[in-house]
């Protein structure tokens, strides 16, 4: 007899219908009423029954082509389609892609894998993620190949749900040597970092082959533990590059004259080494030259910190406009202090320059100051220098600082 399924309109089992059909799976010949009578029998006034998809594959395999030769041959192993359809939730045609490319001869093994997953706490969604980047998994063995390394990183202090997203982004830890990969790797974190916390957190964002050779190639030019240990926490993805690209961008690093020792050096290492910065290098460099910055300028400023290269286009603009339209400063001037373009727009350029221009109308300041001491200090020593001291003079100067008053208005 037909099993009673819950929660799903017959008119979606339709659509599923009509899925197999495209699929190749259903004889065309086969009516829609048919299959929605025999398959979604309504019993409920509000007629919503379930469907999971493998039903049309086991109780209607008569209905089907030969499926052992129609997917052995097109589409990929039946038995295969339909466990990844079972145990992994996976959809009709992604369960065929995959089975294109890997056999699952016995469930035996596969389902050791699935409980070995779930014990360390995955999902159903997080082992179906996993198990589509890398289907090969379900054909590792567990005890020998997958359990030691899911130890290992546990008892590093990579929580379950830490784990579930670090194998997710990468799923080929899982495959490689424990001994000659990710136990070197770790050490290798560890010499930087110190702490297992440090190192979990790396490990969540970098886990290739290329971590070691990179960070030697870092040494051997002369960079300072400090500075390596700075990229590693703020972009471990530039030591995730392939080693020959990592290589590309520490030599460009050096011809463009910036110094191993300095942490502008690291940065720069970082901005070049990715090809997606690439991209966003070239749109920086246009943005910058609306505002008249030659490509020396722009060479410049990138010297004096790489990341004026990767800001969006929106932010530049934004501030640049601020700062020559609103503060009347030039533009020539940031090449020389392009940090200025990182700080917000909203929280501290408009707020510090509603003192300043207030204190200057007043005649409390003189105009040459620079961009650099009023956006650089903290907040505490900022109303120190601007606010706390002219409160005689203008008691509500605090509150211009807050947006709360006009300085119009005084």
């Amino acid at each position: 007899m037909m099993r009673r399924f819950d929660h799903i309109h017959p008119k979606c089992g339709m659509r599923f219908v009509q899925q197999f059909q495209c699929l190749g799976l259903l004889k065309p010949a086969i009516s829609f009423d048919f299959l929605c009578r025999s398959l979604f029998s309504p019993t409920k006034s509000t007629q919503l029954l379930r469907i999971e998809t493998f039903v049309c594959l086991q109780i209607y395999q008569p209905l089907c082509r030969p499926i052992t030769t129609r997917l052995s041959r097109e589409k990929g192993d039946s038995f295969t389609v339909n466990y990844l359809i079972q145990s992994c939730e996976f959809s009709v045609e992604t369960a065929v892609s995959v089975a294109e490319k890997m056999k699952i001869r016995s469930s035996e093994r596969s389902d050791a894998v699935l409980t070995l997953l779930r014990n360390h706490g995955f999902t159903m969604s997080q082992i179906s993620r996993l198990v589509k980047k890398r289907p090969v998994l379900l054909l590792a063995h567990p005890e020998k190949t997958l359990s030691p390394k899911l130890k290992f990183l546990r008892t590093i202090g990579i929580s379950n749900a830490d784990l579930a997203r670090t194998l997710i982004a990468d799923p080929n830890l899982l495959l490689r040597s424990l001994e000659k990969h990710i136990k070197p790797g770790y050490n290798c974190l560890k010499s930087m970092l110190l702490s297992d916390a440090k190192i979990v957190y790396a490990m969540k964002r970098i886990t290739s082959k290329n971590l070691r050779p990179n960070i030697e190639l870092l040494r051997e030019s002369g960079v300072p533990q400090s500075r390596i240990r700075m990229l590693l926490m703020n972009f471990p993805e530039a030591l995730d590059q392939s080693h020959e690209k990592f290589s590309e961008a520490v030599k460009e690093a050096k011809e463009m004259g910036f110094e191993p020792t300095k942490s502008t050096f690291v940065l720069a290492v970082h901005a070049l080494s990715e090809k997606w910065n690439k991209s966003i290098m070239e749109r920086c460099f246009d943005t910058y030259t609306k505002y008249g910055w030659s490509k020396d300028d722009i060479l410049t400023a990138f010297r004096k910190h790489p990341n004026c290269l990767l800001m969006s286009e929106k932010k530049i603009t934004k501030g640049m406009d601020f700062i020559v339209n609103k503060m009347g400063k030039s533009s020539e001037m940031i090449v020389q202090c392009p940090t200025v373009l990182f700080f917000s727009l909203e929280n501290r350029m408009i707020p510090r320059f509603r003192v300043v221009k207030l204190l200057q109308s007043k005649g409390l300041i003189k105009e040459d100051w620079s961009i650099s001491s009023l956006l650089f200090p903290s907040e505490n020593v900022f109303l120190r220098r601007y606010v706390t001291k002219f409160t005689e003079e203008i008691p509500e100067l605090l509150s211009v600082y807050k947006g709360k008053l006009n300085p119009e208005e005084l």
